[in-house]
């Protein structure tokens, strides 16, 4: 099978679904998904992220978790870091991968990292450098691809000036995410065209949430244009906070799905992933349950 025929799905629940969850499930748990996760067929898992516990409770085990995970030969185990700090843990931890968290809007980037956006790409640039001379991958999430629940509708220019001052950092995946999950499949096929003159369209990825319900269609608009990098969560996890009671990131399952009947292959068994998302579920509902 040929690359362009052959998507990469990253299983983002244990950490983008996680935080975002009112209920925090114990580190035993965290460890028997990401476990079960490794045996379907997924080659990157990204685990947890080494935040500040009292901004995010919710993945303050981070380090007990790396420690307990059972690594499969040929997936990935990714982690989301603010700065240096959170690279000298990760790092302690032997994660495989680093995730920085950059943003397209002002406000946003305001709001969920005390900085400006430049000031935010100041604080990534030691920690790319350091990630590169390690030969570490390095993938920049850019939120508010297309929207910013302060802001409304954020240009695809102001994207791509994001994409271009993070491509200078050095050696990055470019990861596009629709932050609020309001994108329908114009708007990913708009910002893809502007940001591929940047960056060749098979490396990008695409994080959708489905807080419209349109995140499945919008990842088959990403297909359509070559993206083949793309990530879900288990389940759904991770409602949206700023649309209480909507869904949350793209379900794993179901892009996967999508992916078969288009004859896309994925190397990953979507019944298992679709059995340890209803798992996720019930251990959420349980630690909800007074």
């Amino acid at each position: 099978m040929s690359q362009s025929q052959h998507v990469v799905v990253t299983e983002v629940g244990p950490r983008d679904g996680l935080q975002n969850e009112c209920a925090v499930i114990c580190t035993q748990d965290k460890v028997r998904l990401v476990d079960q996760l490794s045996n379907t067929g997924l080659t990157e898992i990204e685990v947890s992220a080494f935040v500040r516990p009292d901004r995010v409770p919710q993945l303050a085990d981070a380090s007990d978790v790396f420690a307990s995970i059972e690594r499969r030969p040929g997936v990935i185990y990714s982690a989301l870091v603010p700065n240096e700090r959170g690279l000298d843990r990760a790092l302690a931890s032997q994660v495989d991968k680093i995730s920085l968290f950059a943003a397209a809007s002002e406000s946003f980037s305001q709001a969920n990292t005390n900085a400006s956006i430049a000031e935010t790409l100041h604080r990534f640039e030691p920690v790319v450098d350091r990630c590169n001379q390690l030969g570490m991958p390095v993938r920049v999430y850019i939120s508010c691809a297309v929207a910013c629940p302060y802001e409304g509708p954020v240009s695809v220019e102001a994207v791509a000036s994001v994409v271009e001052s993070v491509l200078a950092l050095g050696q990055v995946e470019v990861d596009l995410a629709d932050t609020i999950g309001v994108a329908e499949p114009d708007d990913i096929r708009r910002l893809l065209e502007k940001i591929a003159v940047l960056d060749p369209i098979e490396r990008l990825a695409l994080h959708l949430h489905d807080t419209k319900g349109s995140a499945l269609a919008c990842a088959q608009a990403g297909l359509e244009l070559g993206v083949r990098k793309f990530d879900g969560a288990m389940g759904g996890l991770g409602g949206c906070p700023f649309a209480p009671g909507a869904p949350g990131n793209l379900a794993t399952e179901s892009l996967l799905q999508r992916c078969n009947e288009l004859g896309f292959a994925t190397g990953v068994d979507v019944t298992e992933v679709a059995g340890i998302g209803v798992q996720a579920r019930d251990m959420l509902s349980s630690e909800e349950d007074p």
